[in-house]
């Protein structure tokens, strides 16, 4: 039976399982990180169908985590992971990865049969916490597909697992389901009510779903097997491990926030409120239902900034700081970067694939990349409208390269607090503080800061940024079909 962890958790290692790279990191109870190992997070081709490598992820993961431990005083292990990922698999974890079937990628193109055989039987927006994503996204669309393509196999499987929860198995052997990981868009777990979505009594995936632990328990030590196999720390606590944006909304949590709007930036800029009224989520504007790791309803937004930016700025923009003469520069010619260039409409919907540049378009790299800042400080602030009211907004993730994207932020949001934070680790960190969760004698340290100065910038950004939200309001009442002046790719 999972137990709490110990109160002397040593060093813990956190692996963080991203869609294109996977990181095991040395992190203090405290959230500091030490060190960290990459690699890239390969998928092979079908059949099936577009699928991870899990058995030599495998083999890199133990082999790293015996490295760590001879230059880490390891204690504990603890995985994160995206919502989008689950592996169905057997009785033994070591044969053959463990794995029943291959592991969706779930960029992998849907069969028309099964996107229209699955559609149906989706459920309600509460049952589903997003609208029906892109291609394979969820996992309960994922294992529809497995069931339609193998029914033997599945018929014979033991558990569907989400990421997080599948490598805390390959270590100790023991199988659970987690909140925050069901609750990030699977399809299978109605956040709200507590309860398994409708579609997994329909489809009788009640007997592949193990009994839920909380994200903090220990499972168990790592598998004498592997300890023999690979030379792991013998004794090493295997936690159930969590959803990665859920782990780095906690890590605010556990230092003491309290009414806080967290806005994460990177391929998708991501937005997590635990205060928003339930009744604010619209599945059409991106909006999605996530749950914390403590099971409560954590409310969320995304949109594919990091998409937008390259759009605009283009795939290798100038690593020169932008200076605010020219984002004025490019206020006062009233170019604008209007959505979505990208196939995700997001908060704009009907607008994918109509991006627009209206106005005098960017004459340099240095303007094209101030314009992709100006534009996802946009982004970023109708994301945080759309969570509703928090006097604290705190910026974290890869746009904070360029001071000015946090600056812009407050700017467009004056009556807002917003901080940053420049840690990069912070899914790494959330997930090491689960260790101490319940035990921790004082709060960890967080250190934020405060955007320089926007006082200059503040009366043209405003006035430009209620020009902006006119423009996209009118595109949004015309479903996008009017021309902007200007096409830009």
């Amino acid at each position: 039976m999972p137990v709490a962890a110990d109160e002397d958790a040593g060093t813990v290692a956190v692996l963080d399982v991203g869609k294109t790279n996977v990181k095991l990191n040395a992190v203090t109870t405290d959230g500091v990180v030490l060190e960290t190992l990459s690699v890239a997070n390969p998928v092979l081709p079908g059949p099936p169908w577009r699928h991870h490598d899990l058995d030599g992820l495998g083999e890199w993961i133990f082999s790293r985590l015996a490295d760590l431990g001879r230059r880490h005083p390891l204690r504990t292990f603890v995985a994160a992971g995206h919502g989008s990922g689950g592996v169905l698999v057997g009785d033994d974890p070591d044969a053959a990865a463990g794995v029943a079937l291959p592991m969706i990628d779930y960029e992998q193109p849907l069969p028309d049969e099964i996107r229209r055989g699955y559609a149906p039987l989706a459920g309600s927006f509460f049952d589903r916490g997003s609208a029906t994503m892109h291609s394979a996204t969820h996992q309960a669309r994922q294992l529809y597909w497995m069931e339609e393509h193998a029914p033997d196999a599945v018929r014979g499987a033991r558990w569907y697992l989400g990421l997080p929860q599948y490598w805390a198995w390959r270590l100790s052997g023991v199988a659970v389901s987690e909140a925050s990981l069901l609750g990030a868009q699977s399809h299978l777990w109605n956040v709200a009510e507590r309860r398994f979505a409708p579609i997994v009594d329909a489809r009788g995936w009640r007997r592949l779903m193990p009994d839920f632990a909380d994200a903090w328990q220990v499972l168990g030590c790592v598998r004498p097997e592997l300890v023999r196999r690979f030379g792991l720390p013998e004794g090493l606590n295997v936690l159930a491990g969590g959803h990665d944006s859920s782990l780095n909304h906690y890590r605010y949590h556990a230092a003491g926030l309290g009414d806080f709007i967290v806005v994460s930036t990177g391929t998708w800029i991501v937005g997590f409120c635990g205060q928003t009224a339930l009744d604010r989520l619209d599945e059409h504007r991106g909006m999605t239902l996530n749950s914390d790791v403590f099971g409560r309803p954590l409310a969320g937004v995304l949109t594919m900034g990091g998409r937008e930016f390259s759009h605009v700025a283009g795939h290798e923009p100038p690593e020169a700081l932008v200076s605010d003469d020219v984002v004025l520069g490019l206020i006062a010619k009233r170019t604008m970067a209007l959505p979505s260039f990208g196939d995700d409409g997001g908060l704009f919907p009907g607008s994918a694939g109509r991006g627009r540049i209206s106005g005098p378009p960017p004459e340099t790299p240095i303007e094209r990349k101030a314009l992709a800042l100006l534009y996802c400080a946009l982004l970023t602030a109708e994301c945080v409208e759309a969570l509703g009211p928090g006097r604290l907004v705190v910026l974290d993730g890869s746009f904070l390269r360029d001071p000015l994207y946090a600056r812009l932020v407050a700017a467009v949001l004056p009556n807002r607090r917003v901080r940053f934070n420049m840690d990069a680790h912070g899914v790494a960190s959330g997930a090491a503080l689960l260790a101490r969760e319940g035990r921790r004698s004082r709060p960890p340290a967080l250190s934020l800061a405060d955007p320089c100065d926007v006082s200059h910038l503040s009366p043209a950004v405003a006035v430009y940024a209620s020009q902006w939200r006119a423009r996209v309001r009118a595109g949004q009442n015309n479903d996008f079909s009017r021309d902007f002046e200007r096409t830009y790719r």
